[in-house]
């Protein structure tokens, strides 16, 4: 039985240990995004009972986003110092807790609380995984991998509907924040029987294990972990860093716009109910996950066919943002069926995007960096993003939906003339 074992999980996985990586990664970030996208699927049951609006509840995402920017300044230099296997045990037994603790929320500021701490805790995901690829992936996989990485949130958003939505209707809104906390404990356990280094992990090939050190071997630039408030401030001395900073900020808006208040868009604008959510509402993020592995697999191609790494990262991230304006007229539409085919070309676009956008920083320094960079990297985002979901409420209740998806396009389009303008070059910064 043990050898049979052994041949299926080969013949689906390949002896390449680092898809395999790859997969755990897409799979707790998945399970990551249903913790915090079971807010937003209860949206309309938690407005009826507690009384919400939208202005109060753009601003308990604002909250979360706001949190999720501060944890990212803290995860990421935390992460290069424990390493990506402790970092993700303490971040998963964290944001889980948090999540359960939403079972327990009573109205708006007991919500704002948890998704606060949830927010915090959520933070470390990203950072430790874009670590994790830096440490496995040699340069020219790594915007395959970053695409799995980023069919996570897709994969997450496309589920909760009818995942978290058909427990609601059986269970009650609780149940939503319950299971999804629940599952990341079992990935926790995983997580810890299988994820060791390159140089340690005992199933990996002397091939394998010879690719990805050897690309690691010519990194230039800073070679210790870096101490927090010294490193970020040397760290800012670039006008990379700042180029990365400045374009999440644009970025990140849209797609937690789209995360965050598309049932609630779906149940406003367009008359659906719980039950039309949870049978709609995942299109989208289908189209969402679409974008991250075809922008991954795209960025790939494009340099196993000659490209460099800065024309295949920089096409694929203005593709995506000129994509995003061919969903402009979802502003205008009555037509349920054309705005959810709109906003679905608008999520492929912005996942593909991202999938080239999101290496970036593991493109640009050392993988002993690249967690600190990251943290910056998503605290901007975040930061970027809680403005304008505090926007997005603020103007969908007082005027309409039109404005915030003109927003959308504008900040997409922002984003990659932000990468242009500031990285003149995608490729490791030297320590000057």
């Amino acid at each position: 039985m043990r050898e049979r074992g052994w041949c299926i999980r080969h013949s689906i996985f390949g002896n390449q240990i680092r898809w395999r990586i790859a997969g755990l990664l897409c799979v707790i970030t998945t399970i990551n995004y249903l913790d915090r996208q079971a807010f937003a699927v209860a949206a309309p049951a938690l407005v009826a009972e507690f009384g919400i609006d939208n202005t109060g509840f753009g601003t308990i995402t604002a909250a979360f986003l706001f949190c999720y920017g501060v944890g990212h300044l803290i995860a990421g230099p935390f992460i290069d110092r424990v390493g990506t296997r402790s970092a993700f045990k303490l971040a998963v037994i964290a944001w889980s807790i948090a999540g359960l603790l939403h079972a327990f929320g009573r109205g708006f500021f007991s919500f704002m609380f948890c998704r606060s701490l949830l927010g915090l805790s959520e933070a470390a995901n990203f950072p430790a995984a874009v670590k994790a690829i830096a440490e496995w992936f040699p340069r020219r996989d790594r915007s395959m991998a970053v695409g799995i990485l980023t069919v996570g949130p897709g994969l997450g958003a496309l589920l909760a509907p009818p995942l978290l939505g058909g427990l609601i209707l059986l269970a009650g809104w609780r149940s939503a924040f319950i299971v999804p906390a629940l599952a990341g404990f079992v990935w926790l356990w995983i997580w810890l029987r299988f994820y060791r280094s390159p140089a340690a992990h005992p199933e990996i090939s002397v091939e394998e294990r010879a690719l990805i050190l050897a690309d690691h071997a010519p990194q230039v630039g800073v070679s210790e972990p870096v101490a927090v408030w010294s490193g970020i401030g040397r760290l800012l001395r670039y006008r990379q860093v700042w180029g990365l900073l400045l374009s999440r900020i644009s970025n990140d808006g849209a797609f937690y716009f789209f995360v965050s208040f598309l049932p609630l868009y779906l149940a406003q604008a367009q008359g659906f109910d719980i039950r039309q959510i949870a049978a709609f509402a995942w299109v989208p993020f289908l189209a969402a996950d679409a974008g991250a592995l075809a922008g991954g697999w795209l960025g790939r191609y494009l340099m196993l066919r000659g490209w460099s790494l800065d024309a295949a990262r920089k096409s694929l991230i203005w593709g995506g943002a000129l994509l995003v304006v061919l969903s402009l007229p979802a502003a205008k539409t009555g037509s349920p069926a054309i705005a959810l085919a709109l906003i679905a070309l608008a999520m492929f676009a912005i996942q593909a995007k991202a999938s080239s956008l999101f290496a970036l920083p593991a493109d640009l320094f050392p993988s002993l960096q690249v967690g600190t960079v990251w943290g910056l990297f998503g605290a901007a985002g975040s930061f970027g993003a809680a403005l304008f979901s505090f926007a997005a409420g603020w103007v969908s209740q007082h005027y309409a939906y039109a404005p915030v998806f003109i927003a959308v396009v504008i900040t997409q389009l922002l984003s990659a003339a932000f990468v242009s303008w500031l990285i003149p070059e995608v490729r490791v910064v030297a320590d000057d």
